[in-house]
């Protein structure tokens, strides 16, 4: 039974190690593949069987910099290799609310950390977006809708809760928000949601 045990945890700890592992080199093909894109690919995938791109770069400043890769379609296999973006909100950056989920263990950690009037920055079409933290909290999943309208950009960052959790699932998210730096508006004209909403998925 001990020898069992000591081989179970020992395949727990390999396949924890495996999605950090996997997480990180999935971060530098994506990083490449974005400055693909940032060069006129259009469809500059990370590798050949992938079925998204990178959309976005997501800057977090200060004393621990953080810079991650957002992919389009925030599908499972997607949230994988790094944070990624519904495709039921507007694109990072536009007037509306842009809603970016990421693995608590593995690239949203980082979410715990913030704090009202910390500073987020958004690389998008060769523009960027200054965005501050207006709200941080807990939610429940079954209750709880994300409001896609507005008339200036925010983004919401979302995750699972509790962040130091060893499993996947349960009805608790970790939800940051931030809006555009007054002086930092996405261009006019661009696509506004008219109304809605989306659900806090499991992350």
């Amino acid at each position: 039974m001990a020898l069992l045990a000591a081989l179970l945890g020992s395949g727990c700890l390999a396949g924890a190690a495996w999605i950090h592992v996997k997480a990180r080199l999935a971060q530098m093909l994506i990083a490449r593949a974005w400055e693909r894109r940032v060069h006129g690919e259009a469809l500059a995938r990370p590798w050949p069987w992938a079925d998204t791109v990178p959309l976005a770069r997501l800057a977090v400043p200060g004393a621990r910099p953080l810079e991650f890769f957002v992919l389009e379609g925030s599908s499972g296999r997607n949230l994988a290799f790094g944070p990624a973006h519904d495709p039921a909100s507007v694109l990072p950056g536009e007037p509306g609310n842009s809603v970016i989920a990421g693995h608590r263990d593995t690239s949203f950690g980082f979410l715990g950390s913030l704090r009202p009037g910390d500073r987020l920055r958004i690389e998008r079409a060769g523009r960027q977006t200054w965005f501050s933290v207006s709200d941080v909290r807990v939610v429940d999943s079954r209750r709880t809708r994300i409001a896609l309208g507005g008339d200036a950009p925010r983004l919401t960052l979302v995750t699972c809760y509790p962040l130091d959790g060893l499993a996947y699932g349960g009805p608790l998210r970790w939800v940051v928000t931030a809006d555009a730096v007054p002086d930092v508006l996405a261009r006019p004209g661009a696509h506004r949601p008219q109304g809605g909403g989306v659900s806090v998925r499991a992350r």
